[in-house]
C-alpha cells in the first residue's frame, strides 16, 4: 500500500504531461485551432536546391499561408550561423514581422525562463507550488465520494496530510483550491485530470515541453518565421547553408575509326533530414567565396592528413593547362599496339583481322567457338553510350559561372544520393604516350591530349575510358572550359621505353663588376638533359616529354617546344615503328647566376684571379690593382703592431717571473740586485713599446679608413 501511494503523484504527473501533449496543438501542417488569436501554422516544403562547387547549397522553400501564420523549422546547429547570414524572405501581399530561434544557452537556462519550471524533473506536487494564485479545472475520478465530478478554483498550496493505512502511515499531497464556494482540498491520487484556465499559461507549459523535446537532439535547433497578412497568399524562404559539394564522373569511349564519346553525370547528395520532393534542381561549377563563423564553438587548427605513398600503384596523373602552345589539329590518331595495322601506323581492318584469325588456326590454335567469336566482336565493338541515357541537365552561361539545369524535377530521398546525366558529347582528341620521371621514371603512359569540343563546362573528376568495349584504364581531370584542352593519361605504355641522362657543364664565369666594394661575379650555368625513347610497340608512337619548367633558366637548344604550363615544359618526339630503333632528345637551358665577394674581406689570390682573368674589364682590374696597394698598406701596418705587441707579450710575462724571484730571494744576494736592475730596464722596454703601439694603432685605423672610403665609393663595369 504504501508503494501505491508513492507511485501516486508519479501517475498525476503523467497524466497531466499526457494532458497537455495529447491535447490538439498546432503544427507545421496545420493551423492552430486552440487559440484563434494565435497566427496559423503552415508548411513550406523545398521547392529549388542549388548546389556549389565550393561546399554550400542554395535552398529555397515555397508555400500559401492564410492570414497570420508561422511556419516552424528546424535546422542543425552548424548551419544555424550560414541561416542568420543568408536567409532571405518574400511575401507577395504581407510583411515578416519577425524570425526567432533557439538560443545556444544550456537548455536548463531556458527552462528556467518559462512560467512553470521543468527542469530537475519536478513532481506534479511540485509544478503545482509553482503555479499558487493561478485558476485550473480539476476532474476527479469518479470513485471519489463527497466531492463534485469536477472542481474550478485558484490553487493555493499542496499540503502533507498523514495518511494512516494497514501497512502503517504514510504522507499524502493534498491540493488546496480557492473555490466560488470556499476552499477545497483534493488528494493528488483523486485528481484525474488538471487544466490550467490561462492560455498564457498553457502556452508556457507547451513551450517548455517543446524545448525538452527538442533538447533530445542537441544537433538541432528550432527557427520560427512569422507572416503577418490578410488572405491567401505565397510565400518565400531562401538560404544558403553547408551542403556537400556535387561531384562529376566520367566514361570515355575511344573509336580507331570516330571521335571519342564523352558522357558524365553529377554525384548529388541530399545529408539533410528531409525529402527532396519534386525540387527544381541546378548545378553551379562556379566556386563563390562562402565562410562561416562559429564565436560559440571551440575553433581548432585543421591538420592535414599524410598518406602512406603506395609504390605498387601509381595515382591518376591531373595535367595542367597549357599557358604556352604550339598550334596542333585535334583529332584522334590511330591506336597504337594490338589495334594498329600493320606497318607506319596504317588501321587495321576486318580482313587484316579475319586474316589474323585464319593463321592462328593453321598454326595449331584449333578453331573458335562461336560463344568466343560473339565475344571477341564484341569486345572490338565500340561501346554506345547513348542507349537509354540522355543528357538531364541544359548548360548555359551564369556570369562567371556555369549552370547545368536539370531539366526535370528532381525527387531525393533524405540520406541518399543520386547520379544525373549532365554531359552526352562527342569530343576531339589526340592519342599520345607522355612521360614524366616524377610519375614513372622508365614508362611513358598513355594518355590523350583532350579538346573540350562539348560545349560546356566539365568539372573535375575521375574517367573511366574504354578502348572499344574494353575497360582500359582510369583518368583525372581538372576543370576545362570550354575549347580549352588537358592531357590525361589512364594507363602505362609498356610498349615504350625512356631514360632520363642529366649533366651540368662546368660554371662558366661570363661577367665581373665592381659595386660599393663588392666583387659582383656573374657564371653561366648550363644544364642538359637527354631522353632516349625506344619503341617496342611495333607501330608509330607520338611521345610527349614533360620537361621540369624553371622561370629562371632559358631555353637554349634548338627545340620547339609543344606547350608550357605553370610546372612544365611539353616537348613531342615521333617514334617509328621500326622495333626498338631509338630516338634522342636534347634539352638545353643555362641560367645567370651572379655572387658578391667582399674585397676588403676576401684573400689577395682571389683578387688576383679576377685581375688575371680575361673576363675583367681594364677598369675593373685597375680599381683592383689600387685595391691590393690599400689593402697591402693596411696589411704592413697591422704585422707591424702584431710585432709590437707580441714584444709586450712577451716582457709582461717575463716581469711575472722576475717579481716571483724578488719575493723567494734576499735583498742582500747579487741575484736579487741583478734581477732588480733587469726589471727596471724592461720597464723601460715597456715604455717604448706602448709607444710604438700607439702610435701603430693610429696608423690602423688611418689605413683601414683610406681602404674603407675607397670601397665605398668604387662601382667600375
Amino acid at each position: 500500500m504504501r508503494r501505491v501511494l508513492w507511485l501516486l503523484p508519479v501517475v498525476g504527473l503523467m497524466a497531466l504531461a499526457a494532458f497537455f501533449i495529447w491535447k490538439p496543438r498546432p503544427t507545421t501542417a496545420g493551423p492552430n485551432r486552440e487559440d484563434p488569436a494565435a497566427p496559423a501554422a503552415a508548411s513550406l516544403p523545398i521547392r529549388k536546391v542549388v548546389l556549389f562547387s565550393s561546399g554550400v547549397g542554395y535552398f529555397e522553400r515555397k508555400g500559401e499561408v492564410d492570414g497570420n501564420s508561422r511556419v516552424d523549422l528546424t535546422f542543425q546547429v552548424r548551419d544555424i550561423n550560414d541561416l542568420i547570414k543568408s536567409m532571405v524572405l518574400q511575401d507577395e501581399k504581407g510583411v515578416v514581422s519577425a524570425v526567432s530561434y533557439d538560443s545556444l544557452d544550456p537548455v536548463d537556462r531556458t527552462l528556467r525562463s518559462f512560467a512553470v519550471n521543468l527542469t530537475n524533473n519536478p513532481t506534479f506536487g511540485a509544478i503545482l507550488t509553482q503555479m499558487r494564485g493561478e485558476r485550473v479545472e480539476v476532474v476527479l475520478q469518479q470513485n471519489v465520494a463527497n466531492q463534485p465530478g469536477t472542481i474550478t478554483g485558484a490553487i493555493m498550496g499542496i499540503e502533507h496530510h498523514p495518511q494512516v493505512s494497514k501497512e502503517g502511515t504514510s504522507d499524502a499531497e493534498v491540493l488546496t483550491l480557492w473555490c466560488a464556494e470556499g476552499v477545497r482540498a483534493v488528494k493528488l491520487s483523486d485528481i484525474q485530470r488538471l487544466r490550467f484556465l490561462s492560455s498564457q499559461i498553457e502556452s508556457e507549459f507547451r513551450r517548455a515541453l517543446d524545448t525538452l523535446a527538442l533538447s533530445h537532439d542537441a544537433q538541432k535547433k528550432a527557427v520560427t518565421l512569422n507572416f503577418v497578412g490578410d488572405g491567401k497568399r505565397d510565400v518565400r524562404v531562401g538560404y544558403v547553408v553547408e551542403n556537400p559539394i556535387w561531384k562529376t564522373s566520367y566514361r570515355l569511349v575511344l573509336d580507331k575509326d570516330g571521335k571519342p564519346f564523352l558522357q558524365g553525370w553529377a554525384v548529388v547528395d541530399n545529408p539533410t533530414d528531409e525529402d527532396w520532393n519534386n525540387v527544381g534542381m541546378a548545378l553551379i561549377s562556379g566556386r563563390p567565396i562562402s565562410f562561416q563563423m562559429d564565436l560559440y564553438q571551440p575553433l581548432y587548427v585543421p591538420r592535414p592528413v599524410v598518406e602512406l605513398e603506395l609504390f605498387q600503384s601509381l595515382r591518376p596523373v591531373a595535367y595542367g593547362g597549357a599557358v604556352e602552345k604550339q598550334q596542333f589539329v585535334a583529332g584522334l590518331t590511330p591506336p597504337a599496339g594490338p589495334m594498329a595495322a600493320k606497318g607506319a601506323g596504317k588501321p587495321m581492318d576486318a580482313s587484316d583481322r579475319a586474316n589474323m584469325r585464319k593463321a592462328g588456326a593453321m598454326n595449331g590454335l584449333g578453331m573458335q567457338t562461336e560463344q568466343t567469336k560473339r565475344l571477341s566482336e564484341e569486345l572490338e565493338s565500340r561501346m554506345d553510350l547513348t542507349r537509354g541515357v540522355q543528357s538531364a541537365a541544359t548548360a548555359s552561361q551564369l556570369g562567371d559561372f556555369f549552370q547545368y539545369v536539370i531539366n526535370t524535377p528532381v525527387t531525393l530521398p533524405r540520406q541518399k544520393s543520386a547520379l544525373l546525366p549532365i554531359v552526352n558529347k562527342e569530343v576531339d582528341a589526340t592519342r599520345l604516350s607522355i612521360y614524366n620521371a616524377a610519375v614513372h621514371p622508365k614508362f611513358p603512359m598513355l594518355g590523350l591530349k583532350l579538346k573540350n569540343s562539348s560545349g560546356l563546362h566539365l568539372m573535375q573528376g575521375p574517367i573511366t575510358v574504354f578502348e572499344g568495349s574494353t575497360y582500359a584504364g582510369d583518368a583525372r581531370i581538372n576543370d576545362l572550359p570550354p575549347n580549352d584542352d588537358r592531357l590525361i593519361s589512364y594507363a602505362v605504355d609498356l610498349g615504350t621505353e625512356v631514360e632520363a641522362k642529366s649533366h651540368r657543364a662546368p660554371d662558366r664565369l661570363i661577367a665581373v663588376r665592381i659595386e660599393r666594394g663588392l666583387i659582383i661575379k656573374t657564371d653561366k650555368i648550363r644544364e642538359e638533359k637527354t631522353y632516349t625513347a625506344t619503341n617496342r610497340s611495333g607501330a608509330e608512337r607520338t611521345l610527349w616529354i614533360e620537361h621540369p619548367y624553371r622561370p629562371d633558366f632559358e631555353l637554349v637548344s634548338k627545340l620547339e617546344q609543344a606547350e608550357r604550363t605553370q610546372d612544365f615544359r611539353r616537348f613531342e618526339m615521333k617514334l617509328p615503328a621500326e622495333a626498338k630503333k631509338s630516338v634522342s632528345m636534347t634539352i638545353v637551358e643555362e641560367k645567370n647566376l651572379s655572387q658578391s665577394i667582399a674585397i676588403s674581406n676576401t684573400n689577395d689570390d682571389t683578387i688576383r684571379f679576377f685581375i688575371n682573368n680575361t673576363i675583367s674589364s681594364p677598369e675593373v682590374k685597375q680599381a683592383l690593382e689600387k685595391a691590393l696597394t690599400f689593402k697591402a698598406e693596411l696589411v704592413k701596418v697591422q704585422q707591424t703592431l702584431s710585432d709590437v705587441n707580441r714584444q709586450l707579450q712577451v716582457i709582461t710575462e717575463d716581469q711575472g717571473r722576475l717579481r716571483a724571484n724578488l719575493r723567494e730571494m734576499p735583498q742582500s744576494a747579487a741575484a736579487y740586485k741583478r734581477y732588480l736592475e733587469k726589471f727596471d730596464k724592461q720597464e723601460t722596454e715597456i715604455e717604448d713599446l706602448q709607444k710604438q703601439q700607439k702610435s701603430l694603432q693610429g696608423k690602423e685605423l688611418q689605413a683601414r679608413q683610406a681602404l674603407d672610403g675607397y670601397l665605398s665609393s668604387l662601382n667600375v663595369k
